[in-house]
């Protein structure tokens, strides 16, 4: 078995910093929707919603720890708890689908399915982008280089969900400025890679290729083939 090239510690302790980051944005975003009122016990949401924030917090917080643990050394520990991590990706993945499907049948059984079929792409979209990023992250454990930013791009796909949430970006947020907040954290890696290292690694620029068609593809929710696969949906959900 190969043991995970060393890296300076400068360079470990990088990415958590970045993954605070990551967690502010996903405070900022959902703060006004979800945890201002879940503070002040104001929040009106089922279950399921509780659910699905209670899991992406906890992914946030060991993502957090993964990158405290690789920069204080703890590389063991890191490497161990690495499978749970992954598994646990899977659970986010199936409670995200999940969630997505039981909100389209309420507003379904509500009578909002043109509001149901629009609401039900983004969140499938982004399983369906994260999902390989978390595959390709298990794939390169044993690589720490591509690893720990394959990780972080996985992570920042999650935040499109947040960011979208940010209404004093503009309703709907102009393209640049999104962008701009969504892909911080790759910004600032890419950054420091250059800086250090005079390196644009290539993670980072599919991950930003993979965000940025995340954007474009929304249109995509109108069409009829869509719309179709919502009424099959909503008809094999009955």
């Amino acid at each position: 078995m190969s043991t995970p090239a060393v890296v300076s510690p400068a360079r470990r302790h990088l990415y958590v910093p970045l993954a605070l980051v990551v967690t502010l944005i996903a405070l900022v975003g959902f703060w006004p929707t979800y945890f201002g009122r879940f503070f002040t016990g104001t929040v009106n949401a089922p279950l399921i919603i509780h659910i699905h924030a209670a899991v992406f917090v906890i992914w946030l917080a060991l993502f957090i720890a993964q990158a405290a643990f690789a920069a204080t050394g703890r590389l063991a520990l890191h490497l161990r708890l690495g499978p749970w991590i992954m598994a646990y990706g899977v659970v986010l993945i199936v409670v995200a689908l999940a969630t997505t499907f039981a909100i389209f049948q309420t507003r379904v059984a509500a009578g909002n399915f043109d509001e149901a079929a629009r609401r039900l792409f983004a969140p499938v979209r982004d399983m369906l982008c994260f999902t390989p990023f978390l595959w390709a992250g298990w794939k390169y454990r044993r690589k720490p280089e591509i690893h720990k930013r394959i990780m972080l791009t996985a992570t920042t796909i999650l935040l499109i969900a947040a960011v979208s949430r940010m209404f004093f970006l503009g309703r709907p947020p102009p393209l640049p400025q999104f962008l701009l907040v969504w892909l911080a954290p790759i910004y600032l890696a890419m950054a420091w890679d250059w800086i250090t290292q005079k390196l644009v690694h290539p993670v980072y620029l599919i991950g930003i290729g993979v965000m940025v068609l995340m954007r474009l593809v929304l249109p995509l929710r109108e069409t009829d083939a869509w719309l179709n696969f919502a009424h099959w949906l909503a008809g094999a959900s009955a």
